[in-house]
Parts: structure tokens; C-alpha cells; sequence
């Protein structure tokens, strides 16, 4: 990882993303520890240590089995059935179960009010800095997968009419001497040839299935299909981590390192460009949130 930059004001960050940032497919993560305090990018799957320590085929099957026992329990609680497992993944992860997928966003503010929301404290009751983590790698699309898989149509060629004898123009045909339709059609050759049974219809093409999400080479992002408001609102999009036991790897991300001090000016100045609870969390949870922070945590005024 690169010397991570280090922010101490609202304006600074959005200079930092404007312009310090590569010009690549950008996402976005806010964590309110540092990766350097402990806190790893890695899935909440992989937080588990115990399971950690078990077989690769043992923690595969585990992870089957639960999303097998969850989507069991679908069917009374969505209007709609997953169509794929990694529908279904999605929504297991929007409900807080723990999975291969790791929350992120295309939206930068988005993942800055993530970062200060909260303010943490370490062991010895300090307030610690906070960070926005940017996805470098540009890690391949679930949606080019599904681009790839779509048989490609060809054209059938247009056999019923051919060109006429002549390429003289109009006069060939004598329209010049105001000709009938039936002395039109008497000077042009139709044939209609029937086409062959391998020109009529594209030939289909087997292409394979895109791997399951228990089965990827790379890591993948999804972009979920909106299960809840809330995905809409946070422009979610999920990192299915083929090894969601390991921590991305430097080279993969860059550290905006989002400054304690400057904490409570940037919850301020989100909650006035509209980037804060209500708007991030379109139901009552969120609204109860905006109303704690407005009222009891900043004393504000409604």
C-alpha cells in the first residue's frame, strides 16, 4: 500500500478524490478502524478464526450448507425468490449473515460518512482516526460474466428479393411514361428461394455457466439487484472474495486515513449535503439514527 493520504477537512477529501486518485473504475469502503489498528479488508465470514483454521473442502461445505439452510427460509419472507446463488448471497449479506462479500460503494461520500459515523476509541480510551479504503484493482464484473454467456445472434440473410436486372435507373423501368404496377412488376425478376433450415435460424451457442460464487478463480464484483431501499440509497456494491479468509492484498487498495479531529465538522457537513442517516437508511431504524446524532449527539436543532 502506498503512503496513505491523510485528511483533516471536508474540502480535502473531495480534492483528494478528484484529483489524487488513479483514473480507474474507483469503489469506495469507510471503516472506522484502520487497517493498521487490526481491522483487515476482509468478508465477515473471515473474521471468524475458528472456522479459519479449519480444511478448505470443510469451510466450503460450510458455507453451502448455511446459505442452503437460509435460502430454506426464504420463501415466507420475500416477495421474490433468489434466481441465483449469488442473489441469494446478497441478500444473506444485506441481513447480516456472514458471508464471502465485502460491502462496498461507488459513491465516495457515501463511504466517508461509513468512516466518521462513529468515532472509535482504543484501549486506553483515545479517539482513534478513521479511513476510506479506494479498490484499486480493478477486479472483473459479474455483469461482463453475464456479457460473456449471451449467444451471439447472426444475422439471416434477406433471400426473398434480389436486385433488379438493371442498374441504369429510374427510366429502366418506364415509370417515365407513367407505367402500371403490372407492367412494373412485369420487368423485374423476383425470386423467392427458400432459405436452408442452417441459414433460417442462428445457430445457438453453448457457452458455459457463470461459476458460482463459491466457485470463482478472482475476486468479483456484484452489483446486487436492489433487495432494500438501503442498497439503492448507499450505491452498494459487493466484493465476492474467492479467498474470503485472507485480507486483500496492498497492492489492491488504497488508504485515505480520515483524520479524528476533523470527525465531527465532516458528520456535519454530510448531514447538510444530505449524505446521513435518513437518506442512507430510508426506514425507521434510519430516521431513529439521524434524530439520536441531531438531537442528543451533535445538539442540534430539527
Amino acid at each position: 500500500m502506498s503512503t496513505p493520504f491523510e485528511i483533516d477537512s471536508f474540502e480535502e477529501y473531495l480534492a483528494t478524490v478528484r484529483d489524487e486518485l488513479p483514473k480507474v473504475r474507483k469503489y469506495f469502503r469507510g471503516q472506522t478502524k484502520l487497517v493498521s489498528a487490526g481491522y483487515e479488508l476482509k468478508p465477515s465470514i473471515g473474521r471468524y478464526d475458528h472456522i479459519a483454521t479449519r480444511s478448505l473442502f470443510d469451510r466450503d461445505q460450510l458455507e453451502r450448507e448455511v446459505l442452503e439452510v437460509f435460502g430454506n427460509h426464504l420463501v415466507t419472507h420475500v416477495q421474490h425468490l433468489p434466481r441465483t446463488e449469488w442473489e441469494a448471497l446478497a441478500i444473506a449479506q444485506h441481513h447480516g449473515l456472514p458471508t464471502r462479500f465485502m460491502d462496498w460503494t461507488t459513491n465516495p461520500l457515501v463511504a466517508l460518512y461509513f468512516a466518521v459515523r462513529e468515532t472509535k476509541t482504543d484501549d486506553a480510551g483515545k479517539p482513534m482516526d478513521s479511513a476510506v479504503y479506494v479498490l484499486i484493482s480493478d477486479p472483473p464484473r459479474y455483469v461482463d460474466y453475464k456479457r460473456a454467456q449471451q449467444p451471439v445472434i447472426k444475422p439471416v440473410k434477406d433471400l426473398a428479393t434480389t436486385p433488379a436486372r438493371s442498374q441504369e435507373g429510374y427510366e429502366a423501368f418506364g415509370l417515365d411514361e407513367a407505367a402500371s404496377p403490372s407492367d412494373i412488376a412485369a420487368t423485374v425478376d423476383v425470386v423467392v428461394a427458400p432459405a436452408s433450415d442452417e441459414e433460417a435460424a442462428p445457430k445457438p451457442t453453448s457457452a458455459p455457466t457463470v461459476p458460482s460464487p463459491f466457485d470463482i478463480s478472482e475476486n468479483v464484483i456484484y452489483d446486487p439487484p436492489h433487495v432494500s431501499p438501503r442498497m439503492r440509497a448507499q450505491d452498494s456494491v459487493l466484493l465476492a472474495c474467492q479467498q474470503p479468509f485472507e485480507a486483500l492484498e496492498e497492492r489492491d487498495y488504497l488508504e485515505i486515513v480520515i483524520r479524528q479531529s476533523a470527525h465531527d465538522d465532516i458528520r456535519r457537513r454530510l448531514d447538510q449535503y444530505g449524505v446521513f442517516d435518513k437518506q442512507l437508511f430510508p426506514d425507521l431504524d434510519g430516521i431513529a439514527k439521524w434524530l439520536r446524532y441531531r438531537v442528543f449527539e451533535s445538539q442540534g436543532s430539527l
